[in-house]
């Protein structure tokens, strides 16, 4: 009962403090144009957005480099590739690639370096898979990053035209009469940034962690080619 009792006053003082031209960022929230409120709600979706891809792909990536560390560890101390098949790891189709290979290639009676040739752009393209998978959704975090700022300046822009306006009408220049208007105005820009410096860091987070993915793969790839090539040699 005092928990709830206490939320309601906590409450009915925001509500005052907006009503009263508080400067808190609820107030001027309060008391700003509709379209001040709708750029800085629609710059607080888009951060919240960002925060979800950001915890989504995190563990994606991070599942993802576990997995092939692991794969990777496992081929360098194998010496048949048929050791290396594992359902159930995404990364393990490479060593499927090669394998399909190696079976074409002994039915056929194909050279061992026409093999390994294809095999290498048989992987060549599983790695492109692979990476394009982690890639999406990261796309919407560079194009936060980029124009946030801009619609929190629209937002900001917008308001100081209403500054203005409000200065013409009521004939004065009284600090305490535009001040309000004007903070509104850049609380704007401030939600702007704090939707886009997270995600602009998140972006690069993400870039970097995927081209150390695609070097894991890179680095499996070449292991895989080794196995088959030691393979080819003793049949």
């Amino acid at each position: 009962m005092k928990k709830a009792t206490a939320c309601v006053a906590l409450l009915l003082t925001f509500e005052a403090s907006a009503a009263g031209g508080s400067l808190t960022a609820y107030g001027m929230f309060m008391q700003a144009d509709w379209v001040v409120k709708s750029v800085m709600l629609t710059l607080v979706a888009a951060s919240v957005a960002c925060w979800g891809i950001f915890i989504a792909k995190q563990k994606q990536i991070a599942a993802a480099r576990s997995r092939l560390s692991e794969l990777l560890a496992n081929s360098r101390s194998k010496n048949n590739l048929e050791q290396l098949r594992t359902p159930s790891v995404l990364e393990a189709q490479l060593v499927t690639e090669v394998l399909i290979e190696l079976d074409w290639g002994a039915k056929n009676n194909a050279t061992a370096e026409g093999i390994k040739e294809r095999s290498l752009q048989r992987m060549k393209s599983r790695v492109d898979e692979f990476t394009d998978g982690l890639t999406q959704g990261t796309g919407s975090l560079a194009s936060i990053g980029s124009t946030a700022p801009f619609i929190g300046l629209f937002g900001t822009v917008w308001g100081i035209m209403n500054s203005f306006v409000g200065i013409a009408t009521t004939n004065t220049t009284n600090l305490a009469v535009v001040a309000p208007g004007i903070a509104e105005a850049l609380l704007a820009t401030a939600a702007g940034l704090i939707a886009a410096i997270p995600a602009v860091l998140m972006y690069n987070h993400f870039t970097r962690n995927i081209a150390l993915y695609r070097k894991q793969l890179n680095a499996l790839s070449s292991q895989l080619l080794v196995l088959a090539g030691r393979q080819l040699e003793l049949r």
